[in-house]
């Protein structure tokens, strides 16, 4: 169970570091976006985003 939850640490990582690797011009304006989002809005996405990871890992296993 260790190694396959490093193992989504590690993928999880890796896909967080691509945007900044590939396009740093354009993570920045993310971010920037991202300061400038409300809590409320900030909240939203972070429920959205772990309601999919929950459903896809439903799906897999």
């Amino acid at each position: 169970m260790s190694d396959l939850l490093l193992g989504a640490i590690a993928l999880v990582l890796v896909f967080e570091g691509l945007l900044p690797f590939l396009s740093p011009v354009t993570w920045r304006q993310v971010f920037e976006k991202a300061t400038k989002m409300s809590d409320g809005q900030i909240r939203f996405l972070g429920m959205s985003s772990m309601l999919i990871g929950l459903v896809l890992l439903a799906v897999w296993f």
